[in-house]
């Protein structure tokens, strides 16, 4: 299973970077309560640098959208949002708010560059506040992100018809932080898609 998740690193110069990420999920093995992960960050991004760096990782279970899409489509200043997981070691740091966290470090190294393969055991979790329910405009804004973070590799056409079918659930069942979080990916994506000396695909 694949987890849209938010994943927070410590590079070597002690910076934060919060960015999203799908994990496969890899459930507990015989005789353990902890999943492992398998993470597949694409060259050149701070996250991907980060964990060849030093290998730890924090991925957390949020249905904050709208820190999903910051974080999508720039950087987010982790200044207020993030705490150390002072159990495991200052190298881990997690959102303060959640529903669930998981601590990482990376036991295996491999894939194809442009994009590696990473194996992680899970070393802690925790539970910071419980899942509230299900509602779509939260997945179609997950959904609306992970295009943006893909336009240089889908026609724009497809892109601007997938974001035109996303902005129906939104606008069925949003609520403040889904419409803002919608529009503020909609709107990269448009400046992205007009930007000067782009070719057409």
């Amino acid at each position: 299973m694949i987890l849209e998740s938010i994943v927070t690193t410590i590079g070597p110069d002690g910076q934060v970077n919060i960015a999203p990420m799908g994990p496969i999920v890899r459930p507990p093995a015989a005789n353990e309560t902890l999943p492992s992960f398998c993470l597949r960050p694409y060259e050149g991004s701070r996250t991907c640098q980060n964990l060849l760096a030093t290998g730890r990782a924090v991925i957390h279970v949020t249905d904050d959208v709208l820190l999903l899409a910051r974080a999508a489509i720039g950087h987010v200043d982790p200044a207020g949002l993030t705490c150390a997981i002072e159990s495991v070691s200052t190298n881990h740091v997690r959102l303060l708010d959640c529903h669930r966290w998981f601590a990482i470090e990376v036991n295996q190294y491999g894939g194809t560059p442009p994009r590696h393969e990473l194996i992680a055991d899970c070393i802690d979790e925790g539970v910071v506040r419980p899942f509230f329910g299900f509602n779509r405009a939260k997945h179609a804004v997950i959904e609306a992100a992970i295009l943006a973070t893909r336009i240089h590799m889908i026609p724009p056409s497809q892109i601007q018809d997938d974001l035109q079918r996303l902005r129906t659930p939104v606008e069925k069942t949003a609520g403040p932080d889904e419409f803002a979080a919608f529009e503020l990916v909609r709107n990269y994506i448009e400046q992205e898609l007009t930007a000067p000396g782009e070719n057409p695909r």
